[in-house]
């Protein structure tokens, strides 16, 4: 152990020890690399950009809703009696309203299209 009375070493160093910064007086500095030419150095290139383009094509998605009018896609189809049907299930009563159920059409609330 080192006595705490006494006082540190100097923190610079001596002009004679090697290794020493700076050197002594009178020595020559040591070369610093490649001395700096303009000329040499790599001129900045202007960037390149590739452009790309992707077309991404989706199909168009056809909605079917059940019971639709396939006319004109926004109206509902609702079944209404023919006149016939109705005079068959009232004279051939029991018979008849068999008749009244498969002469029945079909007609679009919307643009009024039948279809039987």
């Amino acid at each position: 152990m080192s006595d705490p009375y006494n006082a540190p070493p100097a923190y610079t160093p001596s002009a004679n020890q090697p290794g020493s910064y700076p050197p002594p007086s009178g020595a020559p500095y040591p070369p610093q690399g490649v001395p700096y030419d303009p000329s040499k150095m790599p001129r900045p290139s202007q960037p390149s950009y590739q452009q790309y383009s992707s077309i991404t094509v989706q199909p168009q998605q056809q909605i079917v809703v059940v019971g639709g009018c396939p006319a004109c896609r926004v109206g509902v189809l609702e079944d209404d009696f023919t006149c016939l049907g109705v005079c068959c299930a009232v004279i051939f009563f029991p018979i008849g309203i068999l008749c009244c159920l498969a002469m029945r059409q079909r007609r679009c609330m919307h643009c009024g299209a039948i279809y039987g």
